[in-house]
């Protein structure tokens, strides 16, 4: 199993598909680097490097839940380049992804050729957070990976005809079989350190748009799910208005977050690929 060891002395777990660009893939929160089985062999021309976040996946938990933030994240993303002797690389970011492909920008901004963005951006909407704040932790109810199959079409709001053998993966990706019903797939610890870093008293974060705009000079992307109640149709916009020459796409029948084999997804990251070529 390919893994790397971080400088705080994590094993964390990942894998590499394809041949050219080096691409960077980060999940959402919760979520692992499964989420990209489904573009593996769709992009011609990209390598693409899927990682686990800490306490994700099958990656080793923190000690210290507080070491689950944006700041931690990417700077293990950065050694896993510095492990593959990879100096840049382009960010692909679904959710949480994006937001650490702009701590990259914020601490390594040297190290990007790109970014693309799905279903993020520097402005999230607040009742997009209510529902992830919801379920974030907290342990499945269902007993069955069938259970949870059948009742994900109901959790993800906005989604529309996704074919059930979907919904079955998703739940796969999420959840773990154990003979008592069913685990998280990742540490539940992430909800204290999610709400932890929500206090008035944490640390104040740099302005998400100023290191947005500072992508001017390398290719960027933004996909948005028509349906998304976490990136704005306004906010969508004003991301391609705020650089020039940015590859947009809303894909219909998808909220929060597109799966990326959405016959738009890919046309738009097949646009992006080829303008990092």
């Amino acid at each position: 199993m390919p893994n790397f060891q971080t400088s705080d002395g994590l094993t964390l777990y990942f894998r590499t598909e394809g041949e050219g660009i080096p691409m960077l893939c980060l999940s959402g929160l919760t979520r692992n680097s499964s989420d990209f089985n489904y573009i593996t062999g769709k992009l011609p021309g990209a390598r693409l490097i899927m990682m686990d976040y800490r306490g994700r996946g099958r990656s080793d938990w923190a000690a210290d839940h507080r070491s689950y933030n944006l700041q931690r994240e990417s700077q293990d993303a950065l050694e896993l380049l510095d492990h593959l002797g990879i100096a840049r690389a382009a960010v692909l970011g679904t959710s949480r992804g994006g937001l650490n492909a702009l701590a990259m920008a914020h601490t390594a901004r040297q190290r990007l050729l790109g970014v693309a963005f799905n279903d993020i951006g520097p402005e999230l909407e607040p009742r997009g957070l209510q529902p992830i704040l919801d379920y974030l932790g907290r342990p499945p109810t269902w007993k069955t990976l069938a259970e949870a199959a059948a009742a994900r079409p109901s959790i993800m709001g906005g989604f529309a005809n996704v074919v059930a053998a979907r919904w079955r993966e998703e739940a796969e990706q999420a959840y773990h079989q154990v003979p008592g019903g069913l685990v998280l797939a990742y540490d539940p610890r992430l909800r204290e350190a999610v709400l932890g870093s929500m206090e008035p008293a944490a640390h104040a974060a740099p302005d998400l748009w100023a290191l947005y705009r500072g992508l001017q000079a390398m290719p960027v992307a933004v996909i948005r799910g028509a349906n998304s109640d976490l990136l704005s149709a306004e906010v969508h916009q004003r991301m391609a208005q705020e650089l020039s020459d940015v590859i947009v796409a809303t894909v219909a029948d998808r909220g929060h977050a597109p799966f990326l084999d959405e016959v738009d997804s890919l046309s738009a990251l097949r646009r992006w690929v080829g303008r990092l070529q």
